[in-house]
């Protein structure tokens, strides 16, 4: 794993990519611990869309996001609305 803040555009382009490439990854594996640094945890998420139980739901692939935290997620993580509305 090798590690670099995200400067540009195309440094998050990449670091999207790579979260897709290892999204499924098992916990202990090192795809797995680069998720944890790459992506958000519950609590981060829970702090951007206001419920913890939802954070888990989204995080499970149980709840898709809604059009309320699609806004929050891309006014406070700057993340492209384009990104988050894609199906998965």
């Amino acid at each position: 794993m090798k590690f670099r803040p995200i400067k540009s555009e195309q440094d998050y382009q990449m670091a999207l990519k790579r979260l897709e490439d290892i999204f499924d990854a098992k916990i202990g594996t090192p795809e797995g611990d680069e998720l944890e640094i790459l992506g958000l945890n519950q609590s981060d998420l829970a702090k951007i869309i206001g419920l913890r139980s939802r954070a888990s739901e989204i995080l499970n692939k149980k709840r898709k996001l809604s059009i309320e935290m699609i806004r929050h997620l891309h006014q406070k993580m700057n993340i492209s609305a384009d990104v988050l509305i894609q199906d998965y």
